[in-house]
C-alpha cells in the first residue's frame, strides 16, 4: 500500500486531490474512490471540487452538526458516512443523507490473562505496576486539546479524587502522555490540584506509550482494570469504550453523541450543554457528581469479566464489520 507525502498544509489539502489525480493517472482502469477517515470541518479548497468521487467516513461529536462539517457533506461529490447511529441521525437532521459503518476492533482484544515476553508472562496488572486488591478505574483517552479538553480531564480527575476519599483500594490508572506534550494539559499537575493522593494515581510508563505498546499488552491492560472511565464531552465512536468491553471490562460514558449506543454493560454519566465557539455547536460536559455515582455503582459492582460486555462488543468485530457494512457501502460506491 503505498503511502503519499503530506502536504504543506497542516492537514495537506493542498496536496490530496493531486495524489488522487496522480493514483486516478496510474489506474485507469480502476474507479477512482477517495475515501476520508478525519474531522471533515478541516477539508478546504477548491482543488477538492476536482475529485470525482468522495466517500467521507464522519466523525459527529457535536449536536446539532457543525456548520462546516455540514458544507463538506452536503457537497455533490461527497457521500458521507457515518460511524455511530447518532452520527447518522443528527446527519438527516441536517438533511443530509448517509450511509452508516461503524469502526470495528481486531480479535486482539478479548480476556487477556498475561502478555508473553522473553522473561515470562506480565499481566496487566503487573505492566501498570498496581496489586492485585485495588480496585482499578482505566482511562485511555488522547490528551491533545485545552479549550475544550473534549475527554474530560478535569471532570474525571475531581470525581474520581472525590470517590477514592471513600476508597483506599481505589487507584486511576491513565494511558496517556501525561503532561501536555501533544497540545493538552498536564495531569500530573492536574493530579495534584485535585488532590488524588500519590498511591492512588498511576500514569502509563510514558517510554513505552511513545514508542510501541503491543495490543496484546493493552488487551490485557483492559482485563485487569474493573471499570473504564470515559466521560467525554462528545465521541464521534469511541474505540477504548469497545475495546474495554471487548475485555470483560464495563464502561463509564457520557450520555451524549456516540457514547450511548456503545454501552452493553456499563453506566451513562448525565451533563449539561457546553457551547464550542469554534465549531458553532455544542458539547456535552459531564456532571461531577454523576461520574462519582456511576464510579461508586462500578465500585459496588464488584471485579470479574462481564460476560455481556464481551458478546456486547462482538458486534464491532473488524472482519464482522466489514461483512455486514462495509461491502455494502462499497457496491453502492462502485
Amino acid at each position: 500500500m503505498p503511502h503519499m507525502p503530506r502536504g504543506y498544509d497542516m492537514y495537506s489539502n493542498d496536496v490530496i486531490p493531486a495524489h488522487m489525480a496522480a493514483w486516478a493517472n496510474q489506474n485507469p482502469d480502476a474507479k477512482p474512490l477517495l475515501i476520508t477517515l478525519f474531522d471533515t470541518w478541516i477539508f478546504k479548497g477548491e482543488p477538492w471540487g476536482l475529485v470525482d468521487q468522495i466517500a467521507s467516513w464522519v466523525p459527529i461529536d457535536h449536536s446539532p452538526v457543525p456548520p462546516d462539517v455540514a458544507d463538506w457533506n452536503r457537497r455533490p461529490n461527497v457521500t458521507p458516512i457515518a460511524m455511530s447511529q447518532f452520527g447518522q441521525d443528527a446527519l438527516a437532521n441536517a438533511d443530509i443523507e448517509a450511509l452508516y459503518v461503524p469502526h470495528g476492533i481486531e480479535k486482539t482484544f478479548r480476556p487477556t490473562e498475561s502478555f508473553p515476553t522473553p522473561t515470562g508472562p506480565l499481566t496487566g496488572r503487573a505492566f501498570m505496576d498496581i496489586g492485585d486488591d485495588r480496585f482499578v478505574v482505566m482511562m485511555n483517552s488522547a490528551n491533545k486539546g485545552r479549550v475544550p479538553n473534549r475527554k474530560s480531564f478535569p471532570e474525571a480527575f475531581l470525581a474520581f479524587s472525590m470517590f477514592a476519599k471513600n476508597h483506599d483500594d481505589a487507584v486511576l490508572y491513565v494511558h496517556t502522555e501525561d503532561r501536555g506534550a501533544m497540545g493538552g494539559i498536564d495531569l500530573v499537575q492536574l493530579a495534584r490540584a485535585v488532590d488524588i493522593a500519590d498511591d492512588q494515581i498511576q500514569f502509563v510508563d510514558q517510554y513505552a506509550y511513545r514508542t510501541t505498546i503491543p495490543q496484546e499488552l493493552l488487551a490485557a491492560v483492559y482485563t485487569a482494570a474493573d471499570v473504564l472511565l470515559c466521560p467525554s464531552m462528545g465521541e464521534g465512536f469511541g474505540i477504548p469504550v469497545v475495546e474495554a468491553q471487548a475485555c470483560g471490562t464495563p464502561v463509564i460514558v457520557s450520555n451524549f453523541s456516540a457514547q450511548p449506543e456503545l454501552v452493553g454493560d456499563g453506566w451513562l454519566v448525565e451533563g449539561q450543554p457546553w457551547w464550542n465557539a469554534a465549531q458553532r455547536s455544542w458539547l456535552v460536559s459531564p456532571q461531577i457528581p454523576s461520574i462519582i455515582q456511576a464510579l461508586e455503582s462500578a465500585y459496588q459492582n464488584g471485579r470479574g469479566r462481564s460476560a455481556k460486555a464481551i458478546e456486547f462488543a462482538s458486534q464491532y468485530d473488524a472482519d464482522y464489520v466489514y461483512e455486514q457494512y462495509w461491502k455494502p457501502a462499497i457496491a453502492l460506491l462502485s
